[in-house]
């Protein structure tokens, strides 16, 4: 009987147990779990806390960008040798980060400019020399005897400058007929007119100056025709927007386009282009919506020190073929200096240059607000490696050094900063979805590029050049908003190009715009013809002066 009930005693306690250990294992698994949930908690918590911090970094950034002041300017940073501004000749010592040494260039501080007198400011204008008599008769009598007095010198008293109005003329061309007073009573008596020079546009009255002033003030100032239809009307005609825009487009077809084309065959000639495009609206294409985005693709000569040469081309994509196609016929191993777009992979044969101004900016966008001078910032560290190659740049360019000097001065100068640029890029490993993180992914993915200008001193460090030759367009754009068929976008082109062109090479586009318009080339004027109309040219300059005068 005792036996039994230690037995029972012993399966209760056995019992016991099991529920224990059962009760120990739910415990464990719940605490595994809640251990669990706690992390993923935690984990969303500093996933949230990275994304709140990448936001406040993003809205400080638009902030700016809104807000603050649109120059890429910065303060200068103690120890930093700065895109725009000489070191002064007290300088904190750089970073270890940046190996090679200052350049060395005579410290001293900039006098303010005098100031330029009229003669200065007014050289180019023409002068009328007005003699003022203000006085009467009795203020021109002597106070001491009374007799009336003479001019006995002239001094100039003051400069003003007087605004001549706008004004159009109606010229009526007269032609004489000629007989001949022999053949005369005969029975075939001979006659002959002078028919004059042809219509620029035939059955039209528009003349060289108006379509001139017309393209100018679209391509040159960004009035759109809408408003020069406002302001003919104030000069007592009535010239519609549909008859100016079909002036630009049968004058761009029939006297530009064959200078645009010899243009674009002396750009192919070329070793060192360079290249930018942006987005224009054309609303009537086919098989395409009028809201859908075309482009304008900006071609251009590189700081060789030719005469240079800027190209603007239409095209309905963004497609790279369209760059390849215009391209197509260049020199193998010309060297283009273009922004990161993939599309340009389309060129073949040549070699890429990295811009650096693309990579400066990124970098600076980088940098948290306030932090400008937190050396101990990747992205403070990126803008003084940029920094010091465009204070080479700048260096070489005012001693004027010539491209071989260039070549090997950015050897020994700008290499070793390359270099140690590079290296700074690979030890970089920037928080995901910072801005730091794009600067970097940017920079990684020109990694390969980025030495290639070292190889000719004729290459260029940034792409700047073809961002300010491509400005007025998007100026431009602004004011005019839209082409409205492929025929007016192609027509911008070309006019674009021949204001640009004057602009690059030193003349005033009217003055030039009419100059061509006067010379009226076609399909049928040999390149040899085309050479004297070319901005460059010397006939061009004193022809292009002439109509200044």
């Amino acid at each position: 009987m005792a036996a039994s009930a230690k037995d029972i005693q012993f399966k209760e306690l056995k019992d016991t147990i099991s529920q224990l250990n059962t009760t120990i294992r739910t415990q464990n698994d719940l605490i595994l779990s809640l251990q669990k949930m706690l992390e993923e908690r935690n984990a969303k918590g500093d996933e949230k806390d990275r994304i709140i911090s990448n936001l406040q970094a993003q809205l400080e950034y638009f902030k700016q960008k809104l807000f603050g002041s649109s120059s890429e300017r910065r303060s200068d940073m103690p120890g930093q040798m700065t895109l725009f501004s000489r070191p002064d000749s007290e300088e904190e010592p750089i970073p270890e980060f940046i190996e090679p040494e200052f350049i060395e260039m005579k410290a001293g501080k900039r006098g303010r400019k005098p100031k330029a007198n009229y003669d200065q400011m007014f050289a180019n204008l023409p002068i009328h020399y007005e003699e003022v008599d203000t006085l009467t008769d009795e203020e021109k009598q002597c106070p001491a005897c009374g007799t009336m007095m003479v001019p006995i010198g002239h001094e100039e008293i003051r400069t003003e400058l007087r605004y001549t109005k706008a004004k159009l003329e109606r010229i009526v061309y007269v032609a004489a007929t000629y007989g001949c007073p022999v053949c005369k009573d005969t029975e075939d008596p001979q006659f002959i007119k002078d028919e004059g020079i042809p219509a620029l546009i035939p059955g039209g009255y528009a003349s060289s100056s108006l379509v001139s002033h017309i393209m100018y003030e679209k391509y040159a100032d960004a009035l759109p025709l809408y408003r020069q239809e406002k302001g003919f009307e104030l000069l007592g005609v009535s010239i519609s927007r549909t008859t100016m825009a079909g002036w630009i487009i049968t004058c761009s077809r029939n006297y530009l386009k064959p200078v645009y084309d010899y243009f674009h065959r002396e750009l192919l000639k070329r070793h060192f282009l360079m290249a930018d495009e942006t987005p224009i609206q054309v609303l009537k294409e086919p098989g395409r919506r009028p809201q859908s985005k075309s482009y304008v693709w900006l071609m251009r000569s590189g700081e060789d020190r030719l005469p240079p040469i800027v190209l603007y081309h239409y095209s309905e994509t963004r497609a790279g073929e369209h760059a390849a196609s215009f391209l197509k016929g260049i020199a193998d191993g010309a060297y283009i200096m273009v922004d990161g777009y993939s599309g340009y992979n389309k060129l073949k044969n040549v070699r890429r240059c990295c811009c650096y101004a693309h990579i400066w900016r990124y970098l600076i966008e980088a940098i948290p607000n306030g932090h400008d001078k937190d050396y101990s910032h990747p992205a403070v560290q990126g803008v003084l490696y940029c920094n010091k190659l465009f204070e080479y740049e700048r260096s070489y360019k005012e001693k004027e050094l010539s491209y071989m000097q260039v070549y090997k001065r950015r050897q020994k100068d700008q290499k070793p900063v390359v270099e140690g640029f590079t290296r700074w890029l690979d030890a970089q490993h920037p928080e995901k979805g910072s801005r730091m993180e794009r600067a970097v992914t940017y920079i990684r993915n020109r990694k390969d590029t980025l030495m290639t200008y070292l190889e000719d001193g004729r290459c260029s460090l940034s792409n700047n050049p073809s961002e300010n030759s491509i400005r007025p367009l998007t100026l431009g754009r602004k004011n005019w908003l839209f082409s409205d068929s492929q025929d007016g976008a192609n027509a911008s082109m070309v006019v674009y190009t021949m204001v640009e062109m004057a602009k690059a090479n030193g003349l005033h586009p009217y003055n030039y715009l009419q100059y061509l318009l006067d010379s009226r080339p076609g399909k049928d004027t040999t390149d040899a013809e085309i050479q004297d109309l070319a901005p460059w040219s010397e006939k061009a300059r004193i022809e292009c002066n002439k109509k200044s005068e």
